[in-house]
């Protein structure tokens, strides 16, 4: 690892756990969070929980989990040229989804809707509650007892009235202040991998075109590097050397932007990080073609009607599933039934939100078809 600069986080001045624990022997606190994640029931679901394409309709497709790998090795790229601690950004990254529901934004839309009276449902802060009490593992403790600076940098936005409930974590938010670097790259690291990932599935699924993106200047103008340069590649080679150089250049920008701005605000610790305005960005010309490759997949990909009817599909799936839940909490397992007994909407979203989607879709039959009835 390169030498930690002075304001990026330290595990040996992390401000600590929610339950005290002895120092761990032969790796630091950050690879701990990092170990326990791993190692988690919600990070193994993440394979089968929706990204854009629902699991059962391609091997090839991101999910939750694929996703998190992909920014957890862009976050720790960027974390190592900036001076800042990678295994800090690395546990952030593969955290940072744990509490995403099963069908993606669609599930998430759904399940806010079915919660509105209840306090709403965010998957950042579904995230943090998995972390800080969901999983159940360990003899001393609900949840898995991260860092604050893991908890910190999971928790990405969060309206004044929860922030006012999280305690130290929540504290950021009331202050107007900002996370440390690590976060900031960790949240970055998702917009590059997401944004490029999409891009690359959207045109394996064929839902967009070669010639669709080209509109787009960022892929524009990569893909007319890569032209020039290998005239005779085609397909799968093409796009994949395509979205590579355009991820490549997203990163050098963010680095060398961030680069400047670190210079300029000259922090000298950790604290001066948390008072200043965000340090990690990409150039203004940058941000710009982001903004432009995002509305592109918006309006190309995400409002697709075949993505728009695998949406309806999954949202009609969480509310009935929500309703039925609610209406007979009986019809829960065990666990989600004693939750149940004393916060009712909050125990039924979590055992929602802690779906696969495969596992959300043999729920619905379960209860709503004949053919799970015995002969």
């Amino acid at each position: 690892m390169k030498t930690l600069a002075p304001y990026a986080a330290n595990p040996e001045r992390s401000k600590g756990r929610q339950s005290h624990e002895a120092p761990p022997e032969g790796r630091n606190e950050f690879q701990r969070d990092r170990d326990r994640i791993i190692h988690s029931t919600a990070f193994r679901r993440l394979e089968y929980k929706t990204q854009v394409f629902v699991n059962h309709e391609g091997d090839l497709f991101r999910t939750r989990l694929t996703h998190s790998l992909e920014v957890a090795q862009i976050g720790r790229g960027i974390a190592r040229n900036l001076g800042l601690h990678e295994d800090l950004v690395e546990a952030i990254a593969l955290a940072h989804d744990l509490g995403h529901t099963p069908f993606g934004h669609a599930g998430q839309d759904a399940l806010n809707e079915c919660m509105r009276d209840y306090g709403g449902f965010e998957h950042n802060l579904q995230s943090l509650r998995v972390v800080d009490l969901l999983e159940q593992r360990y003899a001393d403790f609900d949840g898995l007892n991260l860092t604050f600076e893991v908890r910190e940098g999971i928790l990405k936005h969060c309206s004044i009235q929860n922030a006012r409930q999280l305690g130290d974590v929540g504290e950021r938010f009331l202050l107007k202040q900002q996370p440390s670097l690590e976060a900031q790259v960790a949240n970055l690291a998702d917009e590059i991998a997401y944004n490029n990932h999409d891009v690359d599935d959207g045109l394996r699924s064929g839902l967009i075109t070669l010639e669709q993106l080209s509109e787009v200047s960022v892929f524009a103008r990569h893909l007319a590097e890569v032209r020039n340069r290998y005239p005779q590649l085609e397909g799968r080679r093409l796009i994949h050397e395509t979205v590579r150089r355009m991820i490549n250049s997203q990163v050098q920008d963010l680095c060398r932007q961030s680069s400047k701005k670190i210079s300029e605000a000259n922090p000298a610790s950790i604290d001066d990080v948390r008072k200043a305005e965000p340090l990690i960005a990409f150039s203004p010309e940058m941000q710009q073609q982001q903004l432009e490759l995002k509305q592109f997949l918006r309006n190309r990909l995400y409002r697709h009607y075949r993505v728009n009817r695998m949406s309806s599909k999954a949202q009609r799936i969480i509310r009935d599933l929500f309703a039925a839940f609610h209406g007979d909490p009986k019809l829960m397992p065990d666990e989600f039934q004693l939750r149940a007994s004393e916060i009712k909407p909050r125990a039924v979203a979590d055992y929602i939100a802690g779906m696969t989607d495969r596992y959300a879709i043999r729920e619905y039959r379960r209860l709503f078809t004949v053919e799970e009835l015995p002969l």
